[in-house]
C-alpha cells in the first residue's frame, strides 16, 4: 500500500469523522472514520519501518574481489604429451 495508501486512508477517515453528517442506524460513521485514520497511520508507520530495515540491511554487504596477475610473456601453449607421435594425431 505504501505512504500514498496510508495518506488516502487518513483523508477518507477524516472525511467520515468530521464532514459527513448522516445517520445510519446500523453504522456509526464517526467510528469508521477513526478506524480508517488509525489504519492509515499504521500503514505509514509500517512502510517507514520496512524502508528503514531494507536500508539498514544493505549497508553490510560483503564484496569479494578477484585479482589477476598480468603475464608479460603472454599465454603459454601447452606441450604435447610425451607419448604422442610427432606431427599431431
Amino acid at each position: 500500500m505504501g505512504i500514498g495508501g496510508g495518506v488516502f486512508l487518513i483523508g477518507l477517515g477524516a472525511i467520515f469523522t468530521w464532514a459527513v453528517h448522516a445517520n445510519i442506524s446500523w453504522l456509526d460513521l464517526h467510528v469508521v472514520g477513526w478506524v480508517l485514520m488509525i489504519a492509515g497511520l499504521a500503514v505509514i508507520l509500517l512502510t517507514l519501518y520496512f524502508w528503514n530495515d531494507r536500508r539498514r540491511r544493505n549497508q553490510y554487504t560483503l564484496v569479494e574481489q578477484a585479482r589477476y596477475v598480468h603475464d608479460p610473456d603472454g599465454p603459454i601453449t601447452p606441450e604435447p604429451p610425451p607419448d604422442a607421435p610427432p606431427g599431431g594425431p
